[in-house]
C-alpha cells in the first residue's frame, strides 16, 4: 500500500515538474522571440540577425520560393526597415505550445524608401497579420506569415481600392438623376478638374474646387444642352488609386439642335476615398461641330 502511495506521489511530482519545465520553456521562447523582433523592427537593430537568435538554416516559408539562411532573412527584412519610416510594430497577441508560437501582429509605417524595388509612394500602411513560428533550442527556426497582401498593395496605392469603383459608379448614377450634391460629396474640396483640350468647357482648365466645377461645368451643361446623357459606361480598376471609365456622350445642343453621340474616357484619381483629380478625354471635333452649327 505504501509503495502504491509513493508511486502515485512521485508520478504526480514528475508530471508537475515536467509541466512547469514545459511552461517555462514556452514562456522563455515567447520572451526571446518578441524581444528579438521588437529590437529588429522597431529599433532597427539588424545586428540581432545572428546565430544567437536564429538557427543557421532559418526558413521563411514564402511563395513561390522559401527564404533560407540568416543573411537572406536579414536581407528580406531590410526592405521593410529601409522602405518605411515611422515604423510601429506591435505584437497584439502571442501564445505557444512546445516549440511552436503563434503571434498576431500589426505593422504601421510610411513608405518613404525603396521597398522591394517599389519607389516611395509616401503612403501610410496599417496592416494586421499572423505568423506561425517554430523554435529550436531557444532559437527562431521557421516562420510562415499570413496577411492580406491585396489590402497591403491598396494601402501602398499600387492597386486601387475596390471602393473607388463603386464611388465612380455612384457618381454617374447621381449625375444622371441631376443630384449635384451627391456628385460633389465624392469629390475632394480641392479637386482639380480638367476638360479635354478643345472641348468647349476647357476654357476654365484647371477647375479647382467644388464651386469652380459646378459653375464652370455642371451649370453650363444644364443651361446650354437640352439633355446631356452618359451611356455605355464601363469602369476599369487601375494602379495608384486611378479609375478609368469609358462610354458615350449622347446629348442635344440647344442653340443648334445638333445631336452628338461621342466616345469619351474619364480618368479619376483618388486619395483617402475622395476624387482629387479628374481628366476628360472625348471626340472634341464632334462636339465642336455641334456647338458651331
Amino acid at each position: 500500500m505504501k509503495k502504491s502511495v509513493y508511486l502515485v506521489f512521485f508520478l504526480f511530482l514528475f508530471i508537475t515538474i515536467s509541466c512547469n519545465n514545459e511552461s517555462n520553456k514556452v514562456a522563455d521562447n515567447i520572451k526571446m522571440y518578441t524581444n528579438t523582433w521588437n529590437e529588429i523592427i522597431n529599433k532597427g537593430n539588424v545586428e540581432l540577425f545572428n546565430e544567437s537568435n536564429f538557427t543557421t538554416d532559418i526558413i521563411l516559408h514564402m511563395s513561390p520560393e522559401n527564404i533560407v539562411g540568416i543573411e537572406n532573412v536579414k536581407s528580406f527584412y531590410n526592405n521593410y526597415l529601409t522602405g518605411f519610416s515611422n515604423i510601429e510594430f506591435t505584437v497584439v497577441d502571442v501564445f505557444g505550445q512546445g516549440d511552436k508560437i503563434v503571434k498576431h501582429w500589426n505593422f504601421k509605417g510610411t513608405h518613404t524608401g525603396n521597398f522591394f524595388g517599389i519607389p516611395p509612394t509616401g503612403k501610410t500602411v496599417n496592416i494586421d497579420g499572423t505568423t506561425l513560428v517554430k523554435m529550436r533550442d531557444g532559437k527562431i527556426a521557421e516562420e510562415r506569415d499570413f496577411m492580406d497582401n491585396m489590402v497591403f498593395m491598396q494601402q501602398l496605392g499600387l492597386i486601387s481600392s475596390p471602393k473607388n469603383l463603386s464611388i465612380v459608379d455612384q457618381v454617374y448614377k447621381s449625375f444622371a438623376k441631376g443630384n449635384v450634391s451627391a456628385v460633389l460629396a465624392a469629390l475632394d474640396s480641392n479637386v482639380v478638374w480638367n476638360e479635354a483640350e478643345n472641348f468647349p468647357y476647357a476654357d476654365g482648365n484647371p477647375y479647382k474646387g467644388h464651386d469652380a466645377v459646378v459653375n464652370g461645368i455642371f451649370a453650363r451643361l444644364g443651361s446650354e444642352w437640352d439633355y446631356f446623357n452618359l451611356a455605355d459606361i464601363k469602369l476599369y480598376e487601375m494602379s495608384n488609386d486611378y479609375i478609368l471609365s469609358t462610354g458615350r456622350y449622347q446629348a442635344k445642343y440647344k442653340k443648334t439642335g445638333a445631336v452628338i453621340d461621342a466616345q469619351f474616357a474619364h480618368l479619376w484619381k483618388f486619395e483617402n476615398g475622395k476624387v482629387i483629380s479628374f481628366q476628360q478625354y472625348v471626340d472634341t471635333k464632334q462636339v465642336a461641330n455641334a456647338v458651331k452649327k
